[in-house]
């Protein structure tokens, strides 16, 4: 059977040496990175569409093989006149959350290239627009499972509720891709422009980093790193110019404090060992217990007998 499905998110992508490989695969001549034009967009996912259907991850792991190469177009329409770009690459991406039928979510996603000429320069000025970013995608499938009863073809009906349950129909076991293509509305609705991290400062990275699991498990020690080096450092700082106000009563506490925020760790240990140096000398430490003369220690004898 054919389906024809509809996500949508298209992303920049950087051009880098790897795409560049890929992309001269697929080319007859060989391409330079200032020849193309490069984005990356959402293909398809897990979750349960407009059209109550959704890929299971199997179908997600055939559908990445299946779509290097292909063709993207406009609206479904099968001719090579429409054809303005080629994917290069896929993969799948984990993101956190759970679908509506109760899996982790996962998404297809792919890298396209197009050349960077006259006829192609209103869609990608449209792409960096956001006004071309839906897609859609068309491929076969081998089966059609109700998540009422598991059958391919029955009474049931995408949306309905049964005993309490919906109705939805998974799609497995693709077997061919045809094209994607820029569409007005898609049916998945997760659709919508993507800002890569390149292009979104002061974004949340933890939201990008969202589907690759161990990179957060990395993000989140290197953030407890950079609290304890932060402290120590505040620490450093702190403490010159505590010392700085001991030893020195000219110095202007609040300039000098703006200038230790500057520096860096070794400058900060080195003046923070002359302060230190100073203080030492200019309040030397006297001891509370002093050892007593002879005569001391005579008259206070004295001052005993009876």
């Amino acid at each position: 059977m054919d389906i024809r499905k509809t996500p949508g998110d298209v992303i920049r992508h950087d051009v880098s040496r790897e795409d560049m490989i890929l992309i001269n695969r697929l080319s007859k001549s060989e391409l330079t990175p200032e020849q193309v034009y490069t984005f990356a967009l959402r293909l398809c996912d897990n979750e349960i569409d407009r059209d109550w259907e959704r890929f299971d991850e199997d179908a997600l792991d055939i559908l990445s093989g299946l779509f290097v190469g292909k063709s993207g177009i406009f609206d479904h329409n099968w001719s090579a006149e429409g054809q303005t770009a080629r994917l290069y690459k896929t993969e799948v991406c984990r993101e956190g959350g759970t679908t509506e039928a109760g899996d982790e979510c996962r998404f297809l996603k792919g890298y396209a290239y197009m050349l960077r000429n006259e006829k192609n320069a209103p869609l990608i000025e449209e792409i960096e627009a956001g006004i071309k970013k839906e897609v859609s995608i068309g491929c076969s499938v081998t089966d059609r499972c109700c998540s009422i009863c598991g059958k391919d073809q029955c009474e049931h009906r995408g949306g309905r509720t049964y005993g309490g349950k919906l109705c939805y129909f998974t799609l497995r076991e693709p077997t061919d891709a045809y094209e994607w293509s820029f569409v007005a509305v898609p049916a998945q609705r997760k659709a919508g422009i993507i800002k890569s991290f390149a292009h979104e400062p002061g974004g949340d990275l933890k939201k990008l980093l969202a589907a690759h699991p161990g990179c957060l498990q990395q993000l989140d020690v290197l953030e407890k790193e950079a609290r304890l080096g932060r402290a120590y450092m505040n620490g450093l700082r702190r403490e010159l110019v505590r010392l700085a106000g001991l030893t020195d009563e000219a110095m202007d506490l609040k300039i000098f404090s703006r200038a230790a925020e500057k520096m860096e760790e070794e400058e900060l240990l080195e003046l923070t060992r002359v302060y230190q140096k100073r203080m030492d000398e200019k309040y030397a430490p006297a001891p509370q217990l002093r050892a007593r003369t002879a005569a001391a220690c005579e008259d206070e004898d004295r001052a005993f007998l009876i």
